[in-house]
C-alpha cells in the first residue's frame, strides 16, 4: 500500500481577489468547480487571470461568474475567446437554492475571494455571501491594520 505525502499542500493558489475582502463583509464561504473551454486552464496555470471586479450571479437556477478576465492562451491558434465572458459555475442545486434564498432575505452579493488549483488539479472558485461595507468600516479596517503593522515593528525592535 502507498503511502500518502504528509506535507503535499491540499490546493495551490492561484489567484485572489484581495478587494473582495476590503470592500465586503465576509459571511459565509462556498466552493464551486468552473466550466473553462478550450485552453483556458492553461492560461490560469500560468497566472494570467484576475478576479477584480466579478461577481457571481444566480439565474434559472444556476450560478455564473461574470467578468473574470482570463486572457487567451498565446499557442493557442484554432479558438478565438472572450476575455470577459460568462462562465458557469458548478455546485449542486440543494446548495445554489439555499444560497439564493440567503440572497434574498437579506440583500447580500456573491463574491469570488480566490481561485485555486486542487491536488488533482482541478480548478475551484471560492465563493462568498458578503455584505458591502460602508466608508466607516473601511476606515476602521484600515486603522486596525495600521495598528497591527505598528505593534510588530515595536516587537521586532524589543
Amino acid at each position: 500500500m502507498a503511502a500518502k505525502k504528509q506535507n503535499s499542500p491540499e490546493y495551490v493558489q492561484a489567484i485572489q481577489n484581495r478587494k473582495a475582502r476590503f470592500e465586503y463583509t465576509i459571511l459565509d464561504t462556498f466552493v464551486a468547480g468552473i466550466q473553462l473551454l478550450g485552453s483556458e486552464v492553461k492560461s490560469v496555470r500560468l497566472g494570467r487571470a484576475s478576479l477584480n471586479d466579478s461577481f457571481a450571479i444566480i439565474h434559472h437556477d444556476e450560478i455564473w461568474l461574470e467578468n473574470m478576465q482570463i486572457t487567451p492562451y498565446e499557442h493557442d491558434h484554432l479558438t478565438k475567446l472572450e476575455p470577459k465572458r460568462s462562465r458557469k459555475l458548478l455546485m449542486h442545486r440543494e446548495e445554489i437554492r439555499r444560497i439564493q434564498s440567503k440572497m434574498n432575505e437579506k440583500g447580500l452579493a456573491l463574491v469570488p475571494l480566490k481561485a485555486f488549483f486542487t491536488s488533482k488539479g482541478i480548478l475551484k472558485i471560492e465563493l462568498a455571501l458578503a455584505k458591502g461595507k460602508k466608508l466607516y468600516d473601511k476606515r476602521e479596517t484600515i486603522k486596525s491594520r495600521e495598528n497591527e503593522r505598528q505593534l510588530q515593528q515595536l516587537k521586532k525592535q524589543y
